[in-house]
């Protein structure tokens, strides 16, 4: 079966092969000890002596990042740059006599070590009376700020050279598209009715699997305002997701946070279900008010590059190739315990299902299978020695086109064992604290499309687990099963630890909407899988 597939432009692709990206936010409210600023730190306070940029840059090139996102101006509305539409920056501040400008220090420590630049540049601006996506109270109030808004646009995109991403936070509701035209044009944008990547949905860095690129052109994601819910792998438009977390549990420094440096493991997982679901990671720096990335999470960054540099610098093997199977001899008996799948996305995200297999030297047993695949899928399973490796494509709407099946040893510890996996058993999705993290009651509704797994009329079975195998932390209170969009809760039907679906037919859209509850307290992850009975 041959379909129109969206596609990605080069700038996205681009954006995709840089996989991790550094954000820095720095404002008078690193002197607040709080989140927001509330314009209440005097400008004659205001002096970070030690702000040095080749610092933060360093700290990038240490974590693996290929580009930094500078919050330029949050939405207290201080500007880091000599803008000449307001008061309330660093040119009306001690720090270098008022001479000093952070993005033109940034924009040059980039271009030494080879990063790209980008920025953010807050729509809201309580400093000008500018509340959410640059919304003011009166039209006379609203043409002001439009006013400001679009210099100060002009003013970041014209001065540092090249950028590689342009930040909306919140939505935009100014009209900036000619501005974007004329000094951008080869940028990405967060947000915005000009969108080109979009916002995960959560600010802990992952991007629940399967994280499909393409969205619905009639969807409220093509007007730059979509999350991983609107995720369609038949959509119209590319439209890719940027995973932003921060190292610390605040995106600004404060007193009060350094025991809350996450630890190498909690990154690696976030690097996994990030990057490892074909997403882009952007982690968050926090320069306290010497201006200075404090050395725990400078440290914590570098060891965090080391790892990933560490598991996979050094492919045991690797191929890649057209057609619905892809087969690798390995030149001698090797362990395995990681492979990494990557589509030639330049033609869109093609598979909709496939397994991987090894060959142990006496029978293929089953590593493990998935639907998304995209820029990047690491797949973590058991050590297992295998002799050759086979990825199969199990459906594909277009010929599978694949950049590359690799392999490592990683000796990490894998959060699950594939022994038990069955040839029936596909993986519906992903549970982890992302789904419940903004929800008083821990509940969360979520909807898959499952019609890519359902071979055959017949009857199924969805049930959950925890990624090491064990007693799942979440479960379904409700579970109802979509076709075309309308609920048929008659082919539902639970029993003790499971659902049982009946799927009377196909060649219409299938779907279950989960209403998930997460146990208090629950920091785990899991699967959701669904087999056939």
């Amino acid at each position: 079966m041959t379909v129109k597939l969206a596609v990605p432009t080069p700038q996205q692709v681009e954006w995709h092969d840089t996989e991790i990206g550094m954000f820095i936010h720095w404002a008078p409210n690193v002197y607040q000890d709080q989140e927001y600023d509330d314009l209440s730190t005097p400008l004659d306070r205001i002096n970070p002596s030690e702000l040095d940029t080749e610092q933060w840059a360093s700290v990038a090139e240490s974590l693996g990042a290929k580009y930094i996102v500078m919050v330029a101006k949050h939405v207290g509305g201080f500007c880091m740059w000599q803008t000449d539409t307001c008061d309330y920056g660093v040119k009306d501040t001690p720090w270098r006599d008022g001479k000093g400008d952070v993005l033109r220090d940034l924009s040059e420590s980039c271009r030494k070590r080879g990063l790209k630049l980008g920025i953010y540049l807050s729509p809201q601006d309580i400093y000008n009376g500018a509340q959410l996506a640059g919304r003011c109270e009166t039209p006379e109030a609203q043409e002001k700020y439009n006013k400001i808004y679009r210099t100060q646009l002009e003013e970041v995109l014209s001065r540092y050279g090249e950028i590689f991403e342009v930040w909306f936070d919140g939505g935009q509701e100014i009209e900036v598209g000619d501005i974007l035209e004329r000094y951008v044009p080869n940028a990405v944008y967060f947000q915005s009715k000009h969108a080109s990547i979009r916002w995960v949905g959560n600010e802990e860095g992952i991007a629940t699997y399967p994280a499909w690129n393409a969205v619905r052109a009639d969807s409220e994601a093509a007007r730059g305002l979509g999350t991983i819910q609107h995720s369609d792998p038949n959509g119209e438009i590319w439209m890719p997701m940027e995973c932003d977390a921060r190292i610390r549990n605040t995106w600004f420094w404060n007193t009060q946070n350094e025991g809350t440096v996450k630890s190498l493991d909690h990154l690696m997982e976030l690097y996994y279900r990030s990057v490892g679901n074909g997403a882009v990671l952007l982690l968050n720096a926090n320069p306290d008010p010497t201006g200075q990335i404090p050395e725990p999470d400078a440290r914590r960054a570098k060891e965090f590059g080391d790892e990933i540099r560490k598991r996979f610098a050094n492919a045991l093997c690797e191929a890649g190739g057209s057609g619905d199977t892809l087969e690798i001899e390995l030149m001698e008996p090797t362990a395995i315990d990681h492979i990494v799948i990557c589509e030639d996305i330049r033609y869109g995200e093609r598979i909709r299902s496939y397994e991987v297999l090894g060959f142990d030297g006496e029978q293929w047993l089953k590593l493990c299978s998935g639907t998304a695949i995209g820029h990047k899928r690491i797949e973590r399973i058991a050590e297992t020695t295998l002799h050759k490796l086979r990825l199969n494509v199990l459906k594909a709407v277009d010929e599978p086109r694949i950049a590359s099946l690799t392999a490592y040893y990683t000796g990490a510890a894998t959060v699950f064992s594939p022994n038990n996996i069955r040839s029936e058993r596909q993986k519906v999705g992903e549970w982890g604290p992302e789904l419940f993290i903004y929800k008083v009651d821990r509940k969360s509704t979520e909807t898959y499309d499952i019609g890519d797994l359902i071979d055959d009329a017949g009857q199924y079975a969805l049930y959950f687990d925890n990624a090491d195998g064990g007693a799942s932390s979440v479960r379904a209170e409700g579970v109802r099963l979509l076709l075309n969009g309308a609920s048929y809760p008659q082919f539902v039907s639970q029993t003790e630890d499971r659902y049982r679906i009946n799927i009377t037919g196909l060649g219409q859209r299938i779907q279950l909407e989960l209403e998930l509850y997460c146990e208090l307290g629950n920091n785990g992850f899991g699967n959701i899988w669904l087999e056939k009975l």
